[in-house]
């Protein structure tokens, strides 16, 4: 590294994202998305500038997200690896490569949705430029510190979950989601834990119920007079406040907490919100989010 020098011990460690991979994987949303969260934004920055960046002397004390793609310049999968390394090894910087993945055929369907041209096929059919762009990336999802596959994710989806994952949040070590989903469209992907909430008292069964979800009081009132509930819950505070300052104390930066139910419109989403706040009132700041609940909202 020539003409750089690299920040003294005492100089502030910054946070420095490398966001890249699949093109339709919603990097545009990931990047738009962690500027919202108070990053700041480098969008396909020259590979070689980047030692220039951190020789600033805003460099290595504002948060920084940069977002590579394949057409960036001087873009290869080797270069996107050394630069995370150099920024742990040479600048001492707290960096993390996050890789956007998507299935072929989810992303066929964005590229035809939209009509846009594949930028590594753009003369060709867009599952030929997926598959040499998949190749060329394979060495960069590999070295992926965080993986984070949209395939059944909305923009919405992506970006509660860089949020909880990434928000500068003044020094809390570890971000902790708790999610309500159904089984029937599968465990979130990126759950650290599931739990299944199947057990419990059905409220879809009470026809004055039905329409209703966890979050109203008759739902939590229903479902917290299951006899197993009051144990269940007990244990399931008494395990997740035991660990995670056991994971923050490893340096775990995020965790998720998936609790499921057959339509995840009651039973999980009365637990998930019990969790919530028992982890709140315990000194942690949990994030929420209601998978189905979501989707029906953006539904059309």
């Amino acid at each position: 590294m020539t003409g750089s020098t690299a920040p003294s011990g005492d100089a502030p460690i910054p946070t420095v994202l490398v966001v890249t991979g699949l093109s339709g994987a919603g990097r545009s949303t990931a990047v738009a998305a962690l500027e919202d969260l108070g990053y700041e934004v480098l969008n396909n920055l020259p590979l070689t500038m980047t030692d220039a960046l951190l020789a600033q002397p805003e460099g290595a004390r504002t948060p920084i997200a940069i977002g590579i793609e394949t057409r960036t310049r001087g873009f290869s999968a080797n270069s996107v690896i050394e630069i995370v390394e150099r920024l742990r090894s040479e600048w001492n910087v707290a960096s993390a490569l996050v890789y956007l993945d998507s299935s072929d055929a989810v992303l066929i369907a964005r590229f035809s949705e939209t009509r846009r041209r594949h930028p590594l096929a753009p003369a060709e059919d867009p599952a030929t430029g997926i598959a040499r762009e998949r190749d060329l990336l394979a060495g960069v999802r590999e070295a992926a510190d965080v993986v984070i596959d949209t395939s059944g994710m909305t923009p919405h989806d992506l970006k509660a979950a860089l949020a909880a994952r990434f928000t500068l949040n003044g020094g809390q070590n570890l971000s902790v989601m708790v999610q309500s989903f159904s089984f029937k469209r599968g465990i979130p992907l990126g759950a650290d834990m599931a739990l299944d909430c199947r057990f419990l008292q059905n409220p879809y069964w009470n026809e004055t119920l039905r329409a209703l979800d966890g979050r109203d009081e008759r739902i939590q009132a229903f479902v917290k007079a299951d006899p197993l509930y009051a144990p269940f819950f007990d244990k399931l505070c008494d395990m997740v406040t035991m660990l995670l300052p056991a994971y923050r104390s490893e340096g775990k930066a995020y965790f998720s907490i998936a609790l499921g139910c057959t339509g995840g419109r009651h039973r999980s989403v009365t637990m998930a919100e019990a969790l919530c706040d028992t982890l709140a009132t315990a000194g942690w700041r949990p994030s929420i989010r209601h998978r189905e609940l979501e989707r029906q909202r953006s539904a059309p």
